[in-house]
């Protein structure tokens, strides 16, 4: 946790701070996405995508933050892509080393979530990241 009490991946997406983001992510971390079937693997893929999306997203901000006793934690967060207003959840699972090991997204609605997949798809094809067994976004 940092000094501020929250979590530092929900600090460091407060801050669009895409290299503290990925600071916070285990070296095989598995990235579920609301896009694609298939998960992206691995700090470099996953840090990628979150990249990318930070840089698709507007005014994101986290609006609750959900602890269970396992130690999972969930970020109930609201942005806006372009004129499209979402909601999702960033839903992490650590590590023993407290890195986030498994990071699932789901985001709403579908409007708001095409408009994301519109918004980072040539970005995420140009750097040529692709979930594991599958196709990118």
């Amino acid at each position: 946790m940092s000094t501020t009490g929250r979590h530092p991946f929900r600090v460091a997406a407060e801050a669009h701070d895409a290299d503290a983001l990925v600071a916070t992510l285990a070296c095989d971390v598995v990235l579920h996405s609301p896009v694609t079937f298939h998960p992206y693997v691995g700090r470099e893929a996953v840090g990628g995508v979150l990249r990318i999306v930070a840089e698709g997203f507007e005014d994101w901000r986290c609006i609750s933050e959900l602890h269970d006793p396992t130690g999972t934690i969930a970020f109930v967060f609201r942005a806006r892509v372009g004129q499209r207003e979402l909601e999702g959840v960033d839903l992490l699972r650590f590590g023993a080393d407290g890195l986030v090991a498994d990071l699932t997204v789901a985001i709403r609605p579908l409007s708001g979530l095409i408009a994301l997949a519109q918004a980072i798809g040539p970005g995420v094809a140009a750097a040529g990241l692709k979930p594991s067994g599958g196709t990118p976004v």
